[in-house]
């Protein structure tokens, strides 16, 4: 018990210091630094960007001429930068074309670190509703050959989930970076070279999740 809180204050404090919104940043630093999916002037997309944190990592990477949209059912409270800008909305409900940059450009990644308001019954079962979401939207926001990256918790539907972007995507599979809390099932699903054509069956349950946001 004792090492997660460490673990925990080591993030939170660096974070703090280093201007991030939220300790989350340094999962994505570490993805990007084993699969180095963001580049300079590269578009994407973060679906649940509050508080924003991911958003300041991707802008820092994708620089000026890149552009980074993010989408959230809390608002931004904070400005991140003037290649940043964010939308206040539910991503079961939201029209995916308004978050494109371009009717006839789609975005070169597309981000998603949402989670379900846990309650310790189905949380697993929430979280791979919320990332079959994501993919239900990948055709109207995901160019070809582009990259995902989505945290869902480990359980019920998560090989399922995953063998499904094995399908979509050229490559796909887990990643659970160090700044993810010991005691947390959550694990990042990298997938790489999005195929654009391959049809994967959705069955959703009869209501989507109660609510959905990083805890």
């Amino acid at each position: 018990m004792a090492q997660r809180r460490i673990l925990h204050d080591e993030y939170f404090k660096k974070a703090k210091a280093e201007g991030y919104l939220a300790r989350s940043a340094y999962k994505l630093k570490e993805i990007q630094e084993r699969h180095h999916l963001l580049r300079a002037g590269k578009s994407v997309v973060d679906l649940g960007c509050a508080p924003g944190s991911w958003l300041q990592v991707a802008s820092q990477i994708v620089g000026p001429k890149g552009l980074v949209v993010g989408i959230d059912l809390q608002p931004v409270a904070q400005e991140i930068a003037p290649n940043v800008r964010t939308i206040e909305g539910d991503i079961f409900k939201t029209d995916p074309t308004a978050l494109l940059p371009d009717p006839d450009a789609k975005f070169d990644i597309v981000l998603s670190d949402m989670a379900p308001n846990t309650s310790g019954h189905g949380d697993d079962a929430l979280s791979v509703r919320l990332c079959r979401r994501v993919l239900e939207l990948l055709p109207a926001l995901l160019a070809p050959r582009g990259a995902c990256v989505m945290k869902v918790l480990e359980g019920s539907g998560y090989s399922e989930l995953l063998k499904d972007c094995q399908r979509l995507f050229s490559r796909a599979k887990g990643l659970k970076p160090k700044a993810s809390r010991d005691a947390s099932r959550e694990i990042f699903i990298v997938a790489e070279g999005y195929k654009g054509t391959v049809s994967v069956p959705i069955t959703p349950p009869p209501k989507p999740p109660p609510g959905w946001g990083r805890p």
